[in-house]
């Protein structure tokens, strides 16, 4: 392998949604640099088998649902 070339692969930390804390090692910033996260294994219903939460940003879901609204949605 060439010398040099390779980002640092250090230990993080990484807050998870419900506030914990989980130490994850990456190439990501630097030593001790915090990952704030907006969806983890812990609330993304891929992974918990829940209902999905729709996050209306901006209206994005009332505008389409007003688009759609004679389709049936």
């Amino acid at each position: 392998m060439k010398k040099d070339i390779h980002p640092e692969y250090h230990e993080i930390n990484v807050a998870m949604t419900d506030g914990s804390m989980v130490k994850m090692r990456s190439t990501y910033g630097a030593k001790d640099d915090t990952i704030n996260l907006d969806i983890d294994p812990s609330s993304h219903p891929a992974w918990t088998g829940g209902a999905q939460r729709l996050v209306d940003t901006g209206g994005r879901v009332s505008k389409f649902k007003k688009k759609f609204e004679g389709f049936g949605f």
